[in-house]
This record gives structure tokens, C-alpha cells and sequence, in this order.
């Protein structure tokens, strides 16, 4: 038995950079491809950095997370890349007034976009050794992102605090988000 794709449903998706529908493809897997993201979210093949911003964007909505690796995934292919922490970096913020509340939005650096809510928690690790905080999200699936050190002390800097419990928290679309302790 073959298989149909909507093609043209697959590109229109793409287009409005919204994640291709990957829960529908399974294919075999085709293999390791050397494509790697490091750490601050920079995409490299062979060890170069993409010089096209276009690629990482592109590739980032066919990007999907099995167990702890992640492939490109296609209606027909799917290859293993190698990700150094988590595959999406955070770098830039909005905030968009709603008519019940002010919700965050955060943009990475494929420009994918995450509205901080229950759907799309915050989440923040503290280094033993060092104390350093390191602040994701989750983004869709089992996929995180990661926010910029930046990104994370402009918020740190916006956030309520609550001196009792000595906590510091943000608030988006109606809940309140630990971004950490004092």
C-alpha cells in the first residue's frame, strides 16, 4: 500500500513557519546526517555554521524529538542530527496585551514562537557548582528551547518578587512563572 502527502498542505505549513505535521509521517530511519546545534542554538553542518538564516528556520519545523535524539523528519526520510543541549535559543521578547491578560512571547533565533502559558511552561536549572541559572521552555512535543542570558536578565528585571518567600516570578497570560530564588 503507497502512501498520499498533501504536499502543498506540507509547503503552505512551512510557509507560515508553523511546524510541519510530523506526528503524521513515520518513516524508516535513513540515517545520521551531519548536522549538529550547539548550545546557543547555532545550527552547523560538517562543523560550519549555515550562512543562511533560511535553513536553520526551515529545518527547525521539520525537527522532531524521539526518546533523546532528535532527527529531520520528511514524509519519507528521517535523519538522526546531533543537538549539544536543546535545539531551540531563545533571544528576543514581546509582550501582547490580550483582552483578559498580558501574555509573553518569546522568538528564537529560527524565529519560532512561544507564548509563555500552561501549555509552554518555564522552567529554570540552577548549577550546583556555579549557581547559574539556565531558563527553558517547552515548545512543542518533548522539545525545549532555551533562553539567551540575556533574554533571561532583561525578564529577571520586569518580574514580581515576592519578599516573603523570597522568589522571584513572572507573570504571563494569568499564571505565575519561577524564574528563581533569592
Amino acid at each position: 500500500m503507497s502512501k498520499t502527502f498533501d504536499f502543498e498542505k506540507i509547503i503552505q505549513s512551512i510557509n507560515k513557519q508553523e511546524p510541519a505535521p510530523l506526528h503524521l509521517w513515520h518513516p524508516e530511519l535513513s540515517g545520521d546526517i551531519d548536522i549538529s546545534i550547539d548550545r546557543q542554538g547555532v545550527w552547523r553542518h560538517c562543523g560550519d555554521e549555515f550562512t543562511r538564516v533560511q535553513i536553520p528556520a526551515l529545518f527547525s519545523r521539520i525537527l522532531c524529538r524521539e526518546a533523546d535524539e532528535y532527527f529531520l523528519k520528511t514524509p519519507l526520510e528521517k535523519w538522526r542530527i546531533q543537538v549539544e543541549d536543546v535545539p531551540f535559543y531563545f533571544i528576543h521578547s514581546h509582550w501582547e496585551n490580550t483582552a483578559s491578560q498580558p501574555r509573553l512571547k518569546l522568538i528564537s533565533n529560527t524565529q519560532e514562537q512561544v507564548i509563555l502559558d500552561s501549555q509552554h511552561p518555564l522552567r529554570v536549572e540552577v548549577n550546583p557548582k556555579t549557581q547559574e541559572p539556565s531558563p527553558y521552555i517547552k515548545v512543542r512535543a518533548s522539545m525545549e528551547g532555551k533562553l539567551s542570558r540575556s533574554l533571561y536578565y532583561a525578564l529577571v528585571n520586569v518580574a514580581d518578587v515576592d519578599e516573603q518567600q523570597q522568589k522571584i516570578y513572572l507573570r504571563s497570560d494569568g499564571q505565575n512563572f519561577l524564574l528563581g530564588t533569592y
